[in-house]
């Protein structure tokens, strides 16, 4: 179904900065703010704090051996 949806143009420039960080359509963007409830502002936190870990992850601050290992020991008897 296609809907069309009068928005201003900070919104427009919001989601369309989020399809370009996420990978995903505008129309994806604003379908998860319809259907899941996230919004906007909460959808632009979400890839704030995947961009954070990965960055993390790829200086080596993602985890300490001894928290790998513990998350192992966790599942290695479930």
């Amino acid at each position: 179904m296609n809907i069309e949806v009068d928005i201003k143009a900070d919104t427009r420039r919001r989601v369309a900065a989020i399809a370009k960080r996420t990978g995903l359509s505008e129309s994806q963007i604003i379908a998860e703010a319809l259907e899941q409830g996230h919004s906007l502002e909460w959808q632009e936190r979400f890839a704030d704090k995947v961009a954070a870990g990965i960055k993390a992850a790829d200086s080596g601050e993602f985890a300490s051996e001894a928290d790998l290992e513990r998350v192992r020991s966790k599942y290695r008897d479930a």
